[in-house]
């Protein structure tokens, strides 16, 4: 939970905000935020794939033994 709260204060709020102010300055209808988000959603998947992927390697390397997988 910690870390979350963390998370939310530190960098999603200011972020919001952030885009909120950008979007009202844009005289195009919001098209600069709309490319922001969508650029930051693409490397939040990214970043959550590539994440996933090697802490599944870890746990993989240290216990020693395969992992199941879920198809199965």
């Amino acid at each position: 939970m910690g870390p979350s709260i963390i998370f939310f204060s530190v960098f999603l709020l200011p972020m919001v905000a952030f885009l909120i102010w950008l979007m009202r300055q844009d005289k195009r209808k919001g098209v600069v935020g709309i490319v922001i988000v969508a650029i930051l959603v693409v490397i939040g998947l990214v970043y959550t794939f590539v994440t996933k992927e090697l802490a599944q390697r870890q746990q993989y390397e240290k216990s020693g033994t395969a992992v199941p997988h879920k198809d199965s």
